[in-house]
């Protein structure tokens, strides 16, 4: 049996970290990973040997040294083309479970809302870099961009996070786009962490035991 495939998205400071060891730590305890299989807990970029060292050009590169936006584009396919073959597809062959902090949605999100690339390139390098391999469900943790630049108010922000207010805006809208797809669901990230994850392993239950069933 092919294995599950589940991706948290959202803006910076949304928690997605959090929920991602909440969420695995509770999949671990129930009867939905089959025996012989495992949890992988993955992200991009970063997720393989090769990815990070692409994570540090992307996200702490100098600004004289930052790649121009076609070049980020190119270096986020690289990174998720390795991340397939060497991890995802690998894993869901098996049997295994997935779960990624970011995928594609941030791809669209990022470098297409936010750099104001053009969607149809990012969506060819997306059909070369991914092989047609997509989430089961995607988790938007929605939060305001305030919301954000205030969560991230003590920690330093790395090149992404300091493009300002206007560019996480329209990042944010890119991601509200994404969020009509039928697989994505929109959770609220402004309530307690147990109520979100409470959200979270009630969809997973709702799409996954339904399948087992069938």
């Amino acid at each position: 049996m092919k294995g599950k495939f589940i991706v948290f998205e959202g803006i910076d400071g949304c928690g997605k970290t959090t929920q991602i060891n909440k969420v695995a730590k509770w999949l671990t305890r129930t009867g939905l990973i089959p025996k012989n299989n495992q949890l992988v807990i993955t992200r991009e970029p970063g997720g393989t040997e090769l990815g990070k060292s692409i994570r540090s050009l992307l996200l702490h590169a100098s600004k004289k040294k930052c790649p121009d936006p076609s070049t980020e584009l190119l270096l986020y396919a690289a990174d998720r083309a390795q991340h397939i073959n060497e991890i995802i597809l690998p894993s869901l062959n098996k049997g295994d479970w997935i779960i990624s902090d970011r995928f594609c949605g941030s791809t669209f999100a990022y470098q297409g809302y936010g750099r104001k690339l053009d969607i149809e390139l990012i969506k060819e390098l997306e059909t070369i870099a991914t092989q047609g391999v997509y989430p089961d469900i995607t988790f938007l943790l929605d939060i305001s961009v305030e919301e954000s630049i205030k969560r991230r108010r003590t920690r330093k922000d790395d090149r992404i996070e300091s493009e300002g207010s206007d560019f996480l805006s329209n990042v944010s809208l890119g991601f509200k786009a994404l969020s009509q797809d039928a697989k994505w669901k929109t959770i609220s990230a402004i309530q307690s962490e147990d109520d979100i994850t409470s959200k979270v392993i009630t969809e997973i239950n709702n799409l996954f035991k339904e399948e087992k069933n069938i």
